[in-house]
């Protein structure tokens, strides 16, 4: 949401304060290089630029957004070691320092932002509107609600990125594109080449004859990479997994009765009303037409219609009074009776009349049928409870040297025996092992630990956890020639074949130059030429590959030149190059102008900001960062 207000400009510009986190990413890294740390104290806050703080819920809150912004692309959990790899934390951080030196600057020159421009740009923001092009309160509220914000921090963050905003075009407004910039985009981006062309296929080659044993041996010395068998290991792994371990049937029936009754709103459905509103400029008008409804001069509907909230805009829904993100008007609405219509209420975001047109009551499943999921739920509870005491249980036995397949006998847990796994989670034969417990984080441990090493337990996401001993390496090799072979001599025959084709385009592309013809060389060779017209630039055609194209380009119009199509080998002859003139402001040459204008814009800013944070001074405390992340970072 907050993304979407920042783009609610329709000016250029306004795509700036988004894309310059991407812009400044090199620039992140290069703060984490440089940065001055600092000890001691009992701050809350992670970084400062100049005076301007950046809080560790500031930091948690974004690290949080981002983090499952790419679980949800990935599919998947990342593990804190991932989520580093993957620069989460550099790209959090420059998005904070970013933002906090524009904070910082505006705060140094006095740019302020009133109330009334920040409640107009809310107002102004279509994602709040309704049909009718107005700002609706309801909406506002049930938008704020499903994205998970608050309004007094969605109020405030609203009024930093207009005061950032002015800043930016103030720094990065109005500036110019060379004419020669944008001819030269126009010269790229428009030319288009033809060209004559054939294909040498592996035929061309000729019989290959098979590889001498010293042939082989070099050929496999040179690629041996290729062949190399990756490091497998051997490990135990004890699991304490709090599903395993809840028991259901332990629970009385007096707890359960006890936790229905204290959760019995869980088990059915909550009231609904279906609620009507009309919104008024101030309460006098609403109860100017509140008195009307009462003495039945004008009805709700007439009313609604007065004020040009008729049809699906008057109904808000049938909503739980949860769903009523402005407390004051569900508190009004669920005092209702049916077709009762409210007095005025002073709503955040104006004042409104309300209806309530059907009461929904709300129902509760008797006890015997959810006995079974309480239970469940209570067993599983517990046993969550119980995790720590029996991790501290576990690592009591295994201080005193108890090998895990005992304490798995003795404790009845789970042991999982896994005998060669790769860091991919595949055993030899290529295929997934089974039973691993939570792969993305207990792979990287086994490959991290030694033989006999003192290992901590793992958490997992289930929340429990997994003890495991390494009990055997193979470590990574080359395969040896014999076990290879095969694919050593095919390896070796296509990169004869290609050593051959390749020799053979360079022959035939001196004849090309020297004055022969296309259609002679492709004759010599028994095959047909081809034509390939309109070619543009990183875009493939018919057999051309995108880089036999771009190599066509970087070729002069005349000559031929040779590349290789896969398992195949282009030769080609560039015919002709056709390029439209360049006119100054035509639509083409605005459209270049406006993208380029946006990129030097983008540019200017980040230089910019990078000078603002080298003058007030960027201060990282790496402690408060890890305890605002959360791992060893």
């Amino acid at each position: 949401m907050l993304q979407g207000i920042r783009n609610a400009s329709q000016h250029w510009l306004g795509k700036i304060v988004l894309t310059i986190i991407f812009a400044l990413l090199i620039a992140g890294v290069g703060i984490f290089g440089v940065e001055e740390f600092f000890r001691g104290g009992s701050s809350n806050n992670v970084a400062t630029v100049g005076s301007t703080p950046i809080t560790a819920e500031q930091v948690r809150q974004a690290y949080q957004n981002q983090l499952q912004r790419y679980q949800a692309q990935l599919k998947r959990a990342l593990t804190p070691d991932q989520a580093r790899m993957l620069g989460l934390d550099r790209a959090v951080m420059s998005q904070l320092i970013t933002e906090a030196a524009l904070d910082q600057k505006t705060h140094d020159l006095g740019l302020g932002v009133p109330d009334a421009s920040v409640i107009r740009a809310i107002r102004d923001e279509k994602s709040f509107q309704n049909a009718q092009g107005q700002f609706d309160p309801t909406l506002f509220y049930q938008t704020l609600q499903r994205a998970g914000l608050n309004e007094n921090l969605f109020v405030r963050e609203q009024r930093a990125v207009i005061a950032r905003l002015q800043l930016a075009e103030a720094v990065s407004s109005d500036l110019h594109v060379p004419a020669a910039m944008r001819e030269a985009v126009h010269r790229y981006s428009t030319e288009r080449r033809s060209a004559a062309y054939l294909m040498l296929t592996p035929s061309v080659a000729g019989e290959i004859p098979a590889p001498t044993e010293d042939e082989l041996k070099t050929w496999y010395e040179a690629n041996k990479s290729g062949f190399r068998a990756p490091e497998f290991r051997a490990a135990t792994l004890l699991v304490v997994d709090p599903e395993a371990m809840a028991k259901p049937e332990s629970i009385t029936d007096a707890d359960a009765k006890a936790a229905y009754e204290l959760n019995k709103g869980r088990y059915g459905s909550p009231e609904k009303r279906t609620i009507q509103q009309i919104v008024f400029p101030d309460a006098a008008a609403a109860e100017a037409a509140r008195k009307a409804i009462e003495d039945g001069s004008k009805t709700f509907e007439a009313v609604a219609e007065e004020r040009r909230t008729g049809g699906t805009d008057l109904t808000l829904g049938t909503l739980t009074k949860a769903e009523l993100f402005d407390k004051v008007v569900a508190d009004a609405a669920f005092a209702l009776p049916e077709g009762g219509v409210s007095q005025p209420v002073q709503g955040r975001f104006g004042t409104v009349l309300l209806r309530v047109t059907k009461i929904e009551p709300g129902t509760v499943k008797p006890f015997e049928e959810v006995e079974g999921e309480i239970r469940k739920n209570l067993a599983l509870s517990r046993a969550r409870d119980a995790m720590e005491t029996t991790r501290d249980a576990i690592e009591d036995q295994r201080a005193g040297a108890k090998p895990l397949a005992d304490i798995a006998t003795e404790r009845g847990l789970k042991l999982v025996t896994v005998k060669a796994v790769d860091p991919q989670g595949k055993g030899p034969d290529g295929q997934r092992v089974a039973d691993i417990p939570d792969p993305d984080t207990t792979l990287p441990a086994l490959f991290r630990a030694e033989i006999g090493g003192d290992n901590e337990p793992l958490r997992t996401k289930s929340g429990g956890y997994v003890w495991y001993d390494v009990t055997g390496i193979d470590a990574a090799h080359d395969k040896p020639l014999d076990e290879v072979r095969d694919g050593v001599k095919a390896g070796w025959t296509a990169a004869e074949i290609a050593k051959r084709l390749q020799a053979k385009g360079r022959e035939l592309v001196e004849k090309l130059n020297g004055g022969a013809t296309i259609e002679a060389v492709a004759q010599e060779v028994g095959v047909n030429t081809q034509e390939a017209q309109d070619l543009a630039r990183n875009q493939a055609k018919d057999m051309l590959t995108a880089d036999d194209v771009n190599l066509i380009f970087a070729t002069p119009v005349g000559k031929a030149g040779t590349a290789a199509a896969g398992d195949s080998r282009a030769v080609f002859k560039v015919t002709a190059a056709t390029m439209p003139a360049f006119v100054v402001d035509t639509q083409a040459d605005k459209t270049i102008t406006k993208n380029f204008q946006a990129a030097l814009a983008d540019d200017v800013l980040s230089q910019y900001i990078s000078e603002v944070q080298k003058n007030a001074g960027v201060k990282i405390d790496q402690a408060a960062l890890r305890r605002a992340i959360g791992g060893e970072y």
